[in-house]
């Protein structure tokens, strides 16, 4: 049993790195195509390489945008829970850790069965967001409705759930997917798929596609914000610059050189920071195009053969060359929604509560804004033009931040507090589970 244990995780945590899995499938498509052994080493090596590039931009983009969050708490004394995944992550693992790497690894099977054998032709190759759906699926079944099950019937049951999450919302989001890069060659693996459908949806509602962002007229004396990443720079420079001010004024430059780990001037940092932000956007681009180029091509032989007319399902950041600027425009709105709900989250506290009818309060998380929000921008620029972005990033950030507040109502009820999911479809699923827990109370 140990060595199987060992075996496990091993895979899953091969399983959990996106840059080894979708390597690994991109190396048996190639060999099932029979490519000369250069074009296998090549193409692998190129596909790991772009997702370690993507990687590597969301992390200096993540590092970048992370005292954003706090510099506005203390700026405007914003207080309330920022929804992480990795702290529920963490705090459930403890628990049931053996149980969610079965799930996880089991939940892979399951979807590829099901991609065999359904209409739902996708494979999810985002493993962290397997990883966290797992824990979420098996954390919330463990601690209420199978809490007194064998620990078999919870494993089986989580990763059936959890299988067919990863089919069905890429299933959900492929008719608009196709609008946002033209083909039908992947479509979205990652769960904030909710709140990407409502803004492709409702962005053909309010607006035109050929208003787009991306072709948005500057006057002359501003025409260097043409340059989508030079606009992103600026604008998240103008962003940090008042942020700062806000927190300095309120919390003095002790608390504003340790927001920044540095001592260095508040606005220099308000500046490097904001362009470190664009900056790490242009290295997810680039890892992007790299994945694509060589991900699509070797993806076709190993569906040939193991599962035909599959379609790969990927991380969000794979949409960004498709509308840089309605990534910036989503992330501004997603920003405003989250306030606005956080607002209405405030209003409906009892006196005295941190507990209300509509959850808790959500604070703005910046990467979820940045990462959903931008992603449900440019879904909203492909059907809707800029309308459509504005739109999407606004709904976004609304329904995310209403949702991670019942679902921390959901969690702190079954004995993890301070903790919930931020991405929209684990608010959806997380809800679903604590309603149906609630039945059997």
């Amino acid at each position: 049993m140990d060595f199987l244990q060992v075996i496990l995780d091993v895979l899953v945590q091969i399983m959990s790195k996106p840059a080894l899995l979708v390597g690994l499938i991109a190396m048996a498509g190639l060999m099932i195509m029979r490519k000369p052994v250069e074009a296998v080493i090549s193409g692998t090596g190129k596909t790991i390489i772009g997702f370690l590039i993507l990687s590597g931009g969301a992390g200096i983009v993540s590092e970048a945008i992370l005292p954003l969050g706090i510099l506005m708490q203390q700026g405007f004394g914003l207080r309330g829970t920022l929804p992480v995944n990795e702290v529920f992550t963490a705090e459930a693992q403890e628990v049931y850790g053996t149980q969610i790497s079965y799930v996880f690894f089991l939940a892979f099977l399951i979807n590829l069965l099901l991609a065999r054998f359904t209409r739902m032709k996708y494979i999810f190759l985002t493993g962290h967001h397997t990883l966290f759906a797992s824990t979420l699926v098996t954390g919330m079944l463990g601690l209420t409705i199978l809490r007194d099950s064998p620990q078999m019937v919870l494993i089986l049951v989580s990763s059936v759930i959890v299988g067919f999450m990863m089919v069905f919302f890429p299933w959900l989001s492929a008719p608009y997917m196709e609008k946002v890069i033209g083909s039908k060659d992947f479509v979205m693996g990652h769960f904030g798929t909710t709140t990407y459908v409502l803004a492709g949806w409702l962005g053909g509602k309010v607006g035109n596609p050929k208003d787009s962002t991306e072709k948005i007229n500057f006057p002359k004396w501003i025409g260097f914000l043409r340059e989508p990443l030079i606009a992103m720079g600026s604008v998240m420079v103008l962003i940090y610059l008042v942020s700062a001010l806000a927190a300095w004024i309120s919390a003095g430059p002790e608390a504003i050189a340790a927001d920044f780990d540095n001592l260095d001037t508040w606005w220099l940092n308000a500046i490097v920071f904001g362009l470190t932000f664009a900056g790490g956007v242009w290295v997810i681009l680039l890892g992007v195009r790299m994945i694509v180029t060589e991900i699509v091509p070797a993806f076709r032989g190993f569906a040939d053969k193991i599962v035909p007319d599959a379609i790969p399902a990927l991380d969000c950041p794979v949409v960004f060359p498709y509308g840089q600027n309605a990534v910036l425009v989503g992330y501004l709105s997603s920003v405003i929604g989250g306030l606005v709900a956080m607002g209405v989250q405030i209003s409906a506290l009892p006196p005295g509560l941190s507990m209300g009818y509509l959850g808790g309060v959500i604070l703005p998380s910046m990467i979820v804004h940045f990462f959903v929000g931008g992603t449900s921008g440019v879904f909203g620029n492909a059907t809707g033009g800029w309308k459509g972005a504005v739109l999407g990033g606004f709904l976004c950030g609304l329904i995310f931040t209403l949702l991670a507040g019942t679902s921390l109502q959901a969690v702190t009820s079954i004995g993890i507090p301070d903790s919930c999911f931020g991405d929209p479809d684990f608010g959806v699923v997380g809800s679903i589970l604590a309603f149906i827990s609630g039945l059997f109370k």
